[in-house]
C-alpha cells in the first residue's frame, strides 16, 4: 500500500524538534496572544498591518494600526512585536512582521489572524464599538475554556 503521509519520510526526532522549536519561535496563536494581552505582559505590541477600511471593519483591541509602510515609525525598539493580518489566506502579517525583522525587532506572527480572533469568540473593536461573535466550535470549545493545547 502507498502512502501519501510517508511518500517522504518524516524527520529524524532530533531534526523535527529543531523544526519545531523554530516555528515556536517564529509564530504565536490567538489565544496565546489574547491571555499575555488580558494579563497584561509588559513590552509585547500587538500590529495590525491590514489598510484603514479593514481596521474600521474590526480590529483586536489594543492593537496598533500600522500598515507596513508606516512600520518604523511607531514602535519601541524594545518590544516584542506580534504582527498579524485578515487570517491564514492572508500573508499580509507575514509581510510586516519581515520588515519589522529587517529592522532589528523581535517579532512573531499571530496564527490565525483577525478571523480566527473573531472565531475564537475574542471582544473585537470596530467604528461603532465593541462586538463579540459566538465562539466557533471548529476552532474553539464552546465553553469558551482555553483549549490548553
Amino acid at each position: 500500500m502507498t502512502s501519501a503521509v510517508l511518500s517522504v519520510p518524516p524527520a529524524e526526532p532530533a531534526v523535527a524538534e529543531a523544526h519545531f522549536l523554530s516555528r515556536l519561535s517564529f509564530e504565536a496563536d490567538v489565544s496565546d496572544v489574547r491571555a499575555d494581552l488580558t494579563a497584561g505582559v509588559p513590552g509585547l505590541v500587538l500590529v495590525d498591518s491590514r489598510s484603514e477600511v479593514a481596521w474600521a471593519q474590526g480590529h483586536i483591541p489594543g492593537a496598533l494600526h500600522l500598515p507596513t509602510a508606516r512600520i518604523p515609525e511607531l514602535v519601541d525598539r524594545g518590544a516584542t512585536v506580534v504582527t498579524y493580518c485578515w487570517g491564514p489566506g492572508c500573508n499580509g502579517a507575514t509581510r510586516a512582521a519581515l520588515a519589522f525583522a529587517r529592522l532589528g525587532y523581535r517579532v512573531k506572527e499571530m496564527l490565525g489572524g483577525f478571523e480566527y480572533w473573531v472565531r475564537e469568540g475574542f471582544v473585537f473593536e470596530t467604528a461603532e464599538g465593541s462586538e463579540r461573535r459566538p465562539i466557533d466550535d471548529l476552532t474553539a470549545p464552546r465553553s469558551g475554556i482555553s483549549c490548553a493545547c
